[in-house]
């Protein structure tokens, strides 16, 4: 492969890596990892109960279901170990496709980003509300308010820029610890000894309702990505140790991912646990069944609902920095492919315009699901599934350029994973609204960069947005600003 088609050749960013010790470097895995994967490991809050309402009740069949959503995303998690490692500065799907097919296919998943972004602070901050209605009932007839207030509060908290990095990592750790506990005394010593577990309808056959269930739990595949893009932050490292932290990354999430999902599955199908009253979630009641209505179910209740907060915090800021980097200038004398208004920031270097974009956008997302995620969990696993795709059909034409039989296969199977999940999800009708946000997003992008002379470098911007923490001021196409 020439240095023009090796994926492996990004220019490097500017700055020098600093030399770090080992303990310094465990400290920075950990505040990395674990706020990297907030989105997905909260998304067990809701993910698991999501494919329940599919399969109506049945609780024999969701076991094998989310054990089959695993696989799938350790598919897909198998392939990004392969993108991280030819891109390690960053740039993830929209670098990939944009160095595979042209510059123009990045705008479909820079589209799909922007739209998944809303998505996750929309479901995240409804399921926040609905951990809190779950703790206290008599906060039910206040979902929307309560899910308007939670978006006000956590697009407010963005005006102070991009901190909290390990306050996120600390919110997984408590999660991860609550879960655990509710799994330890659910199986050895629970506090009831079964649940309710109401069948709403036939699940039969059973192989064609778990392959019908299986791509709405697909949702935990959410913050696959998150890793491929986020090591651009590292500035504190070279590209070697970018790519061992975004591969780490990669591994640690699917590892407690899938052991806390299969696991609390596990033990919903023990406790005969199923779908919830309209004033809980699935997982508060297997929490409330293990260990009662005490202390402990007061820790995991309060453990998610921050976490759930955490992940839409991380989304409000890479969304309107997405926004930002697509506004600015990509050389002296040109015009961004946004309103330049979305660029401006304040002295946190925070795009205050651009936060209230999303914060709009996200409590109308709201408001339209009536402030229930598992309204909403339906259309989340669509958007981001596109830039899955991309990624993907990037990463096999690589392969296949470098003659790697094996990886191409692998990245063709992990393709067929994300096209089948859209195709199933997609056909349940307002799923649709998301691929057309998407497109939209994509085609007005690619407009406006054909109308701007077509300048370089706009497949790198995802690694610029997850960069970028200066105000304003015009960025190369070789990374940051002159």
């Amino acid at each position: 492969m020439s240095s023009v088609e090796d994926p492996t050749a990004a220019p490097p960013r500017a700055g020098t890596p600093v030399g770090l010790g080992r303990r310094m470097k465990a400290v920075l895995f950990f505040a990395f990892a674990f706020a990297v994967m907030a989105d997905p490991v909260s998304s067990v809050a809701y993910a698991i109960e999501a494919p329940l309402r599919s399969l109506n009740g049945h609780l024999d069949l969701l076991l094998p279901t989310m054990a089959m959503v695993i696989a799938i995303i350790a598919l897909v998690t198998l392939n990004y170990w392969q993108l991280v490692g030819a891109f390690p500065e960053g740039g993830g799907s929209p670098e990939a496709a944009g160095t595979a097919f042209g510059e123009e296919w990045s705008f479909l998943p820079i589209g799909a980003l922007v739209v998944d972004f809303a998505l996750t602070i929309a479901i995240s901050i409804a399921a926040a509300g609905s951990a809190l209605i779950a703790y206290v009932p008599s906060l039910a007839p206040a979902r929307i308010p309560l899910a308007l207030t939670l978006v006000v509060l956590v697009a407010g908290l963005t005006w102070f820029g991009h901190g909290g990095r390990l306050i996120f990592a600390v919110m997984t750790s408590l999660f991860i610890v609550a879960a655990a506990i509710v799994l330890a005394i659910g199986w050895v010593d629970p506090h009831a000894s079964a649940g309710r577990a109401p069948i709403t309808g036939s699940a039969s056959p059973a192989v064609l309702a778990v392959m019908l269930a299986f791509p709405v739990g697909m949702a935990l595949a959410t913050g696959t990505e998150a890793p491929a893009t986020s090591i651009a932050q590292l500035g504190q490292l070279d590209g070697d140790g970018r790519r061992r932290f975004g591969r780490g990354t990669l591994v640690l999430t699917i590892g407690i991912v899938g052991t806390l999902t299969l696991g609390l599955t596990a033990l919903a199908v023990h406790l005969n646990v199923g779908i919830p009253r309209p004033d809980s979630t699935q997982i508060a009641d297997l929490a409330h069944v293990a260990v009662g209505r005490g202390g402990l179910y007061a820790f995991f209740q309060l453990s998610s609902s921050l976490l759930l907060l955490a992940a839409a915090s991380s989304s409000f800021q890479a969304g309107p920095g997405l926004l930002k980097a697509l506004a600015r200038p990509r050389h002296s004398g040109e015009e961004g492919l946004l309103p330049p208004r979305l660029a401006r920031t304040n002295r946190h270097h925070t795009p205050v315009a651009a936060v209230v974009v999303y914060a709009v956008i996200s409590a109308a997302i709201i408001l339209a699901a009536g402030g229930h995620e598992q309204e909403l969990v339906l259309v989340y696993a669509v958007a981001v599934f596109v830039s899955f795709l991309a990624g993907l059909l990037a990463m096999a034409r690589f392969s296949s350029r470098r003659g790697s039989r094996l990886l191409a296969l692998t990245n063709i199977l992990g393709a067929v994973a994300v096209s089948f999940t859209l195709v199933i999800n997609l056909a349940r009708g307002y799923p649709l609204i998301a691929i057309a946000g998407t497109v939209l997003v994509a085609a007005v992008l690619h407009w406006r960069w054909v109308r701007a002379g077509r300048p370089r470098g706009v497949e790198s911007i995802e690694r610029e947005a997850e960069a970028d923490d200066e105000p304003d001021e015009p960025v190369s196409a070789a990374g940051r600003g002159p």
